[in-house]
């Protein structure tokens, strides 16, 4: 628990010393760390979009290839989203086949709403939702769960991470070494974080609002 909480705060040197330590072993957890976010749904907390941009840094000046990184990093972002996809996939066919009278009565409704979703906007939500914090960790499981075509998913999916990791990786790579960039590189790390999450939280109020208003309506 305390080395995931010093990634999350301290990710660029905890980059760095697994770089240090052993190069293969700095890809492997990369590698996972990007796969988790990706592909659990209890992960949505883990560094992406900063860990993306710390890792092309980090490159620039140590032994960690981007030639090799960035192909990697891409992977563990399509695995992450087909795992996930599965596993909403799995529940989503366990839901719909239950007798249960709450489930049939509550959840079943949710399940048709989202693939109402999905089939209007599930491409669109598939790629640029990859840009998205929290976001990005559901959109494939909620996918799997309402349904979604699973070749349409697997275009989309392979098309958001090829636009993604390279964005951001490629950023910390080439503008990484600048000096102004290496003495505001926390103040960027979080702005990433704080920009990309800002979607989202106007999302999150925006829904909070309406259904306050509707309830005062009723």
């Amino acid at each position: 628990m305390n080395e995931l909480l010093e990634l999350l705060l301290h990710t660029d040197e905890v980059i760095m010393r697994l770089v240090a330590e052993n190069v293969i072993e700095a890809y492997t957890i990369l590698f996972l760390i990007i796969y988790s976010e990706t592909g659990l749904v209890v992960f949505p907390f883990l560094p992406g979009d900063g860990l993306l941009f710390s890792a092309g840094v980090i490159s620039a000046s140590t032994e960690l290839n981007i030639v090799w990184l960035v192909p990697i990093l891409i992977i563990a972002a399509v695995l992450g989203n087909l795992t996930n996809y599965f596993i909403g996939s799995f529940f989503g066919h366990n839901i719909e086949r239950s007798q249960n009278r709450f489930i049939r009565k509550y959840l079943i409704q949710y399940i048709h709403q989202t693939r109402v979703f999905y089939n209007k906007y599930g491409a669109k939500s598939i790629v640029i939702g990859r840009f998205f914090p929290v976001i990005r960790t559901y959109i494939p499981f909620f996918a799997g769960l309402s349904g979604f075509k699973y070749s349409g998913f697997l275009i989309f999916t392979i098309i958001g991470s090829v636009l993604w990791v390279p964005f951001f990786t490629l950023a910390g790579y080439f503008i990484g070494e600048n000096a102004w960039v290496k003495e505001n590189y926390l103040l960027i790390f979080l702005g990433l974080i704080i920009v990309t999450l800002l979607p989202f939280l106007y999302n999150v109020i925006k829904l909070i609002i309406n259904k306050i208003i509707f309830r005062k309506k009723v």
